[in-house]
């Protein structure tokens, strides 16, 4: 963090906050009003929730604090700010401010963040930034935020992350993919991803995962098999999947 340090538990003690009202600029004017009180709403306190009352309170006054030496002023000034006030933080050193700044700014105005140095703020981009401009962080180094943009992926896209390096994100692709697409996840070294393609497939594909190596995997696939494979499969070594097989041919042939 840049600036000064993080506040602790905000004072309760407002005898001891009334101190800086000496040479507030406030003090005159605010404080007979009641819009500012020490020790409750107060932007000179080392706390953000005096703060955030202060400028929620005095929403003019904002603007005053957007280039304030005190990250959490300068944070909590960009959410009640206008906007045209706020764009240059959006290189701000401290990232806090960068995340409200995300919060705040338009979704067409996201796509310079997508490469901010913090995860939380590319997190908070990935979620909010137009779809069309998504495509742009399908190779973000961090799996959570991967994970985001797979979910929010139009189709056309989702098959380029279908060879993700992370399992949980290849999972999502699965689950999303329409099932004419599961063939480029079908054969994924993980049997959590191809028991997502198994519960999803088309009955052919469904049909080959009736070999998979692991049980669980091939019981997915039953529910979606043709009967015909299934009357091939009645044997398998698994009895939770003897058992999937035999109920489904009970049902087929009644």
């Amino acid at each position: 963090m840049s600036g000064e340090p993080h506040a602790g538990p905000a004072h309760t003690d407002r005898t001891a906050d009334a101190g800086l009202c000496e040479g507030c600029a406030y003090a005159d004017t605010f404080l007979s009003d009641g819009r500012c009180v020490p020790g409750d709403i107060c932007v000179r306190a080392h706390s953000g929730r005096q703060i955030d009352r202060f400028m929620r309170f005095n929403r003019d006054e904002a603007v005053k604090f957007v280039n304030d030496i005190f990250w959490e002023r300068r944070a909590i000034a960009a959410r009640y700010s206008p906007l045209e006030s706020i764009e240059h933080l959006k290189r701000d050193p401290d990232e806090v401010v960068r995340r409200n700044v995300v919060l705040k700014l338009p979704e067409d105005q996201l796509k310079d963040m997508i490469g901010d140095p913090d995860r939380e703020v590319r997190q908070s981009v990935a979620m909010r930034l137009p779809t069309e401009l998504l495509p742009r962080m399908m190779h973000d180094p961090d799996y959570i935020i991967r994970a985001t943009v797979a979910r929010r992926l139009p189709h056309k896209f989702l098959s380029r992350m279908a060879t993700d390096h992370e399992r949980e994100v290849r999972k999502i692709v699965a689950s999303r993919l329409p099932p004419f697409a599961l063939e480029c996840v079908a054969d994924d070294e993980a049997p959590e991803v191809r028991a997502v393609v198994a519960e999803r497939a088309l009955p052919p594909l469904a049909d080959r995962l009736l070999d998979d190596a692991e049980w669980w995997v091939r019981l997915a696939a039953v529910e979606n098999a043709s009967l015909e494979a299934l009357e091939a499969h009645q044997d398998d070594p698994e009895p939770d999947v003897r058992e999937a097989v035999r109920v489904r041919l009970q049902h087929g042939a009644a």
